[in-house]
């Protein structure tokens, strides 16, 4: 593993609360990892929990203590209104700014319970049934303090987990324009690039080795929203490790990378060009804001925004 393909995929991953393990894990461990965190059985085991747990916090007044354990998670409850409920959360919460002075209690892997505990929440959000969430499950459970789920896996699912933040928090009044703000814009990209020719493009999260995003259901739902395919949707796992031949038999169109600033972005057109991929050779290597793409939460809806343009340019 090289520092800069580690650097690559902890950028990349680090909205998804895997990030921590890059200081104790070979690259082809995290990779793994990725995968075990975005399998379907344990959305679907996170849905039933959070079910129940949502029956139970609505039963009872709206929660006034909550931690966060996922920095989307963060800007769901900002977006929704209610962001001054948050007491505690994750290193990686950074947004909005005023989100930082929000106190830490871990880095969404390694939690301290004591200090969790210490804050006195009457309602704790992971992402899935893992990490931090499983550290916590068993004290929440002993004291009764609901530990809900959010973890959208479409677009639409965003404005959704906006609206049950504010009908949870009861803010549902600025939650619902913030929601129907969201669903208008998504409306707005299905109707723009509806039959628009298909575009084949490869996202690329790290360079040496080669690391994609293979099925993850939400973003590949923001390349459909743009008319646009993950030449690696059908993978087995959602993070996998390919070979730049495989990209070069693949033929994106367009390749998306999480370098942001102009060197990473020009470096990354340049390994492409070098090995005379079309897309590189076009100009057609573009860089988006990882927070922004990786999260799912609402600035999600800018990087798709931003995503639908640099697609459109290839056509």
């Amino acid at each position: 593993m090289t520092a800069q393909a580690g650097e690559q995929i902890k950028v990349a991953a680090r909205s998804r609360a895997i990030v921590p393990l890059m200081h104790a894990c070979s690259l082809a461990a995290l990779a793994a990892l990725t995968a075990l965190a975005f399998n379907a059985p344990a959305a679907a085991a996170g849905d039933t929990a959070t079910a129940n747990a949502t029956a139970n916090a609505t039963a009872h007044a709206a929660p006034v203590r909550a931690i966060t354990l996922t920095p989307h998670i963060t800007e769901l409850i900002f977006a929704a209104g209610a962001g001054d409920r948050i007491v505690a959360t994750v290193t990686s919460s950074d947004y909005p700014a005023t989100a930082l002075a929000i106190p830490r209690i871990g880095d969404g892997v390694n939690i301290s319970i004591e200090k969790a505990l210490s804050f006195r929440p009457d309602l704790v959000v992971a992402w899935q049934a893992s990490a931090a969430a499983v550290t916590l499950a068993p004290a929440m459970a002993r004291l009764h303090i609901p530990l809900l789920y959010s973890a959208p896996r479409s677009l639409a699912d965003i404005p959704g987990e906006v609206r049950r933040f504010g009908a949870l928090f009861e803010t549902q009044g600025i939650a619902e324009t913030a929601a129907q703000e969201l669903s208008i814009r998504l409306q707005g990209l299905e109707t723009r690039y509806a039959g628009r020719e298909r575009v084949a493009v490869f996202m690329e999260i790290g360079a040496n080795p080669v690391y994609t995003l293979g099925n993850d259901p939400l973003l590949n739902d923001a390349l459909r929203i743009c008319g646009a395919h993950n030449v690696y949707a059908d993978a087995f796992i959602a993070a996998p490790q390919v070979s730049a031949e495989s990209v070069l038999v693949a033929q994106p169109a367009v390749i998306i990378t999480s370098a942001i600033d102009h060197e990473a972005l020009q470096a990354a057109t340049a390994r492409w060009a070098a090995l005379r991929l079309p897309a590189a050779l076009k100009g057609h290597v573009y860089g988006i804001d990882p927070d922004k793409l990786f999260r799912p939460g609402p600035r999600l809806i800018d990087a798709v925004e931003e995503l639908c343009r640099y697609i459109d340019k290839s056509r």
